[in-house]
């Protein structure tokens, strides 16, 4: 549907009878979009605020000895693997936010995180349900049996689980404020918990003498404070609340395909952790170094990502293609030029910073051969993350899917398994890593060149209302997506 300058259709809606608004004579100029740093760089800063605090938390509770640091291990990785199969909660909503912003319907947008918010609540009863029942088991089999590890991190577990509900309310609260291009209020909501945390952690697991458990709870509290703020400023947005399951059923729909495809990268990554684990122990600690870096590097490069959706989706949602193929453009080529800044400075700093992490001899000689692998894939992934939030921000998530299981499935895991029988070590499950980015590179290159990207799944139609519209219902948007 085509629309005037103004944002409206030239004509009045269907079927109603009247005349056309006149043009106006005059208009001010149309502020152009933010810049891509603009978006980036706020967003960098809520991607790295949750790993820093949990450097620190790690320090914190380390000085309680190594039973409660094993217990953390234990318990926080089952509960960041949870977050990271979820945290569909904030890309799905960028995406469809970013459109209904772009049509110029803001509470369409706003409505779209009061879908996302109920969607995320009952995912996190779910999810704590699960592990109420379940923390036992899966410690014991994470920490490899019953033991003072195991019964650590299941304590731990079992309080900082009620968190999860509160942290998946502030992805979907991430979400909607990203795609109304408002960045800025994410980092003061995401800052004022993890500072929180910060100052209580100390004091809850030493001072109070709670220990492990006072870690635990600093974490949840942190969390309530945040989700509190998210829920406060969508709240002040003045949208009805009511759940709408036509909208939830169509954001399942996103988080489907993006939940599958984070299941697929976080199995392979084991995959590689177990294989390198076969291999010896110096490799196993090598690729924990190196493997925690490229995590750390990768929250660098996915802020443009998420600048991509932002503008990607605005654009598509005003029906401007040119201006989401002219973004794609230019975030490929900050990912690109971060990445390759990246590289350089990793192999400048190659061997200062591994002995940073260990003093064994043996493990600093296999993290530097895995350093050239580490560092050559970074103008890749740099270019990879950028041009995913372009397909993310343009709801081609289907395609995202299938190219990441494909890449996995024909490059990381066949490599991965092979080095333990081949002999291969470390050289082949970080080959096996840089191949997975590159078809993936590939595959994304392929769809930007094209046009099926630009040919939403979803479309926007924006209107005029003939008559007031209660106030349960958007104001001036209707939205469809496939199947309703």
């Amino acid at each position: 549907m085509t629309t005037s300058s103004s944002g409206r259709p030239p004509g009045d809606l269907p079927g109603s009878g009247a005349a056309p608004d006149p043009l106006p004579i005059t208009s001010a100029p149309a502020p152009g979009p933010p810049s891509v740093l603009g978006l980036a760089l706020p967003a960098l800063v809520v991607l790295a605020a949750e790993p820093l605090y949990l450097l620190v938390d790690t320090a914190v509770v380390g000085n309680l000895g190594t039973v409660a640091l094993g217990g953390l291990a234990v318990g926080g990785g089952l509960l960041a693997w949870a977050a990271a199969l979820l945290n569909f909660l904030a890309y799905g909503t960028t995406a469809r936010a970013a459109r209904r912003a772009g049509a110029g319907d803001r509470a369409g947008a706003v409505a779209e995180g009061v879908q996302a918010t109920w969607l995320a609540a009952g995912l996190g009863l779910v999810v704590l349900v699960f592990f109420q029942l379940a923390a036992g088991p899966f410690t014991r089999l994470l920490a490899g049996g019953a033991g003072p590890v195991a019964e650590a991190g299941e304590q731990w577990l079992r309080v900082a689980s009620f968190g999860l509900p509160l942290l998946l309310v502030s992805l979907a609260g991430n979400g909607w404020l990203r795609g109304v291009q408002e960045l800025r209020r994410p980092v003061r909501f995401v800052l004022a918990g993890s500072l929180l945390s910060l100052v209580l952690c100390p004091l809850l697991v030493h001072a109070t003498g709670w220990g492990l458990v006072g870690s635990a709870v600093a974490n949840v509290i942190g969390q309530a404070v945040t989700a509190a703020l998210f829920l406060r400023a969508l709240a002040g947005e003045g949208v009805a609340w009511q759940p709408r399951p036509r909208a939830v059923l169509a954001q399942l729909v996103i988080g489907r395909d993006l939940l599958l495809r984070a299941a697929v990268l976080q199995v392979s990554f084991l995959v590689a952790a177990g294989v390198a684990a076969r291999t010896g122990t110096a490799q196993l600690g090598a690729h924990q170094i190196a493997l925690q870096l490229f995590f750390f590097l990768a929250l660098v490069l996915d802020a443009y990502a998420i600048a991509a959706q932002t503008l990607v989706g605005h654009a598509l949602g005003a029906g401007r293609p040119g201006e989401a193929r002219a973004t794609a453009r230019r975030v490929a080529l900050w990912g690109l030029a971060t990445g390759t800044a990246v590289a350089v400075l990793l192999l400048a700093l190659r061997g200062v910073v591994p002995p940073l992490f260990t003093d064994d001899p043996a493990v600093i000689d296999q993290a530097l051969l895995v350093w050239w692998f580490l560092a050559a894939m970074q103008p890749l992934a740099g270019l990879v993350f950028a041009l995913d939030g372009v397909l993310m921000g343009a709801g081609d998530v289907g395609y995202l899917r299938t190219l990441t299981i494909g890449a996995a499935v024909v490059g990381f895991l066949p490599l991965s398994l092979l080095s333990g029988p081949l002999d291969w070590g470390l050289a082949g499950v970080w080959t096996g890593l840089c191949l997975f980015i590159a078809i993936r590179l590939v595959g994304v290159l392929v769809r930007v060149a094209g046009d099926r990207w630009l040919s939403a799944p979803e479309t926007v139609t924006r209107c005029r209302p003939v008559a007031p519209m209660p106030m349960s219902r958007p104001a001036c948007c209707w939205w469809t997506s496939p199947g309703g």
